[in-house]
């Protein structure tokens, strides 16, 4: 890992669930990047190897013993540094790359944003659809960790990005979308199984309509 010159790096924070399969790849992409500092994988009350596959890759794990959702294992990685950039990163990304990483968090090391918002675009249609119609509940983002730190993040669950959004849209915060060419993400149908997977998405669904309401 390596900084670009004239710049401070920035923590990446990946949350994961049972993505033992999955976060390799992801983690491999954050440590690659130029402006990465740290990577933290916060185990999310996982009962696979998705701890153990994240430390053999040599990066900082935090294992929480039970499951407190995204936006409670977003918490507890942002308490993990005291970095002044973080980058919050899915861990179940396809074609994510280092430049990828770099793309997301130059805005915000530059001073150029206060946060950045990652969407997707010539990867799976399904995906790259999805995010055309809500393209505010990206989980790729890079913030000024002093902007978020106070933000109630423990409770929201999938309704984090609803959260964050409306935090930052409160302080006047300056957001830059970023485009994240090839990138898309495995569907929770395809982790689960059909029935599972679709329980899974219609729960993530009422959490994100939850908070859209308060």
């Amino acid at each position: 890992m390596g900084y670009e010159r004239g710049t401070t790096g920035a923590a990446v924070i990946i949350p994961a669930y049972n993505e033992g399969a999955r976060v390799g790849q992801v983690i491999s992409a954050a440590l690659g990047a130029k402006l990465v500092s740290e990577v933290i994988v916060v185990s999310d009350g996982s009962t696979d190897d998705t701890a153990e596959v994240a430390r053999s890759l040599g990066v900082r794990v935090v294992e929480l013993a039970r499951n407190r959702g995204k936006g409670g294992a977003m918490k507890a990685g942002l308490a993990a540094t005291s970095a002044d950039v973080v980058a919050f990163i899915d861990a179940d990304l396809v074609g994510l790359m280092p430049e990828h990483v770099d793309e997301l968090i130059r805005p915000v090391v530059s001073g150029e944003a206060d946060a950045t918002l990652g969407v997707f675009k010539g990867g799976r249609t399904s995906t790259t659809l999805a995010q055309k119609l809500t393209p505010g509940l990206s989980g790729q983002r890079a913030v000024r960790a002093a902007l978020v730190r106070d933000v109630p993040m423990e409770d929201a669950r999938f309704g984090v990005e609803v959260v964050l959004n409306r935090h930052l849209a409160s302080c006047g915060a300056r957001v830059k979308r970023v485009v994240l060419r090839g990138v898309s993400q495995v569907m929770k149908e395809e982790k689960r199984g059909g029935f599972k997977g679709f329980a899974a998405r219609l729960r993530m669904y009422w959490e994100i309509v939850r908070h859209m309401k308060g």
